[in-house]
């Protein structure tokens, strides 16, 4: 059975207002057996697509390689635009040595509750996929049972946006659950109604293509 745990340290700059939260990256940051192209930070697989999203959204110019460099441009820009990054999962155990979120068992999790009230200026917290088994968002609904926090639907469809309130406070944190950003969701955006129309209204339309459209007002807020 393979431990699973997360290689990096929540990443979250002074005056964050937007946090970045998934699962676990593959395996391989853990063991530390990267692959060409990778990037040793979070969200590095050179298969994923939250980067390269990213890259588009704000006209970048990132490096895809393993180099200092690449981690670099990647920590300034998130504190250039307050974002942060702590993914939910700290380790799992795993039969099939693979990132599959499902292939996840004896999953221990961090406390996004404590980061939130250690960190005062978060408003937003942007789930890298939604409410499947094994989802960020899944995880983080058994968090808040265990503080006894309800959770309001605000939005009923992809992204789907909730808030809920600190305990002991007046303070509201809105969360948004995006399309995952990874080759593994291709299959569910192909059958989301709303990228059916826009793939028949210009075929060259691709499932990056709406990830960059889905991801755009909350990264820019445009």
């Amino acid at each position: 059975m393979f431990l699973h745990t997360h290689p990096y340290k929540p990443f979250i700059p002074v005056n964050t207002r937007k946090l970045i939260v998934g699962t676990l990256p593959p395996p391989r940051f853990t063991t530390g057996a990267l692959k060409p192209g990778d990037v040793d930070f979070c969200y590095g697989s050179r298969d994923g697509q939250l980067w390269p999203i990213l890259n588009r959204l704000f006209n970048l110019e990132l490096p895809f390689e393993t180099t200092k460099e690449a981690i670099a441009k990647r920590k300034d820009f998130l504190r250039d635009n307050q974002i942060g990054i702590c993914d939910i999962v700290a380790s799992s155990r795993r039969e099939k040595i693979d990132a599959s979120d499902l292939g996840m068992t004896e999953v221990k999790l961090r406390d996004l509750i404590t980061v939130l009230q250690d960190n005062p200026k978060i408003e937003t917290l942007l789930f890298m996929g939604g409410n499947s088994k094994n989802g960020p968002e899944y995880f983080f609904r058994k968090l808040l049972k265990q503080y006894g926090i309800p959770l309001k639907k605000l939005v009923d469809e992809v992204p789907r946006i909730h808030e809920f309130r600190l305990p002991d406070s007046t303070r509201i944190i809105n969360t948004v659950s995006l399309t995952a950003p990874s080759g593994a969701a291709n299959r569910a955006v192909g059958s989301l109604s709303q990228y059916k129309k826009m793939k028949a209204r210009n075929p060259q339309f691709n499932t990056m293509d709406f990830r960059v459209m889905q991801y755009k007002p909350f990264f820019t807020g445009e």
